[in-house]
């Protein structure tokens, strides 16, 4: 890989955000390279698309390891912090912190846009400031966390970063799809309509592209199964909405005069 495709300064920075120095280097480079720097510099055009369709050389690979990372460690830091809650409780918690908008929120308190090497015409087109591009690569650096130190780093990173988010929830978050239907329903309006835009990847890591439709309005979510995506639909439509989960479910009660 080129080390020149990332700054020395910004290697030097991340390292330093993150409070750990690689014994092999070339994992945080990896972490940090989107699919289309990886096409970019692969060759003739049949191993580019074949590249491509891979993601070979991309972050995906380290992004696959950090995703089972962060769950775990994630999955752990709250039955530590929430010892008498059970899963119905601690499973949205869960879900809204190893969000996509989570992620994202991660990526940009580290600067980490700046770091990402990205081919030529998605660096013009803003590919870096895209919410799932970024959760990616958070992702990604937890990968090449692991792979290089173990647990112990991969674990430091999500306790110091994600400290805020998991101090703000006093209350489980409402599920997003649950919320978007009281949301609706609450004001008479048609059930929210769900649509797989696509989908694709090996079935390793598949990708699902979901979109998710009411009052007029779209929202769509990307997620490595149905599920997952259908909810950060859900999650993107209301932001849009400007509704919070628990507001949502607040508005509906008092609309059935509970």
């Amino acid at each position: 890989m080129e080390v020149e495709r990332v700054p020395a300064a910004e290697i030097r920075r991340l390292e330093a955000c993150l409070d750990y120095h690689f014994t092999r280097p070339e994992l945080l480079l990896r972490a940090l390279t989107h699919r289309s720097a990886a096409h970019e510099r692969s060759g003739n055009r049949r191993t580019r698309l074949s590249v491509a369709r891979r993601g070979a050389g991309s972050n995906e690979r380290l992004e696959f390891i950090g995703d089972r990372v962060l769950g775990l460690v994630m999955a752990e830091w709250l039955l530590e912090r929430f010892p008498d809650e059970q899963e119905g409780a601690l499973g949205p918690r869960h879900a809204h912190l190893v969000s996509r908008t989570v992620l994202a929120q991660v990526a940009h308190a580290m600067g980490l846009q700046s770091a990402l090497d990205v081919a030529e015409h998605e660096a013009r087109a803003g590919v870096r400031q895209m919410a799932t591009v970024l959760a990616d690569a958070v992702e990604a650096l937890l990968g090449a966390l692991y792979l290089d130190g173990g647990l112990d780093p991969a674990r430091a990173f999500v306790r110091r970063m994600w400290r805020e988010a998991i101090t703000a929830q006093a209350r489980p978050p409402k599920d997003p799809k649950t919320a978007l239907q009281e949301w609706v329903l609450g004001r008479g309006l048609p059930l929210p309509q769900y649509r797989v835009l696509s989908s694709d990847g090996p079935s390793h890591a598949p990708r699902f592209v979901i979109a998710v439709d009411a009052q007029g309005r779209t929202g769509q979510g990307i997620a490595g199964s149905k599920r997952a995506a259908e909810s950060d639909a859900a999650s993107d439509l209301l932001r849009q909405l400007g509704v919070d989960s628990q507001a949502a479910t607040t508005t509906n009660r008092k609309g059935q005069g509970q």
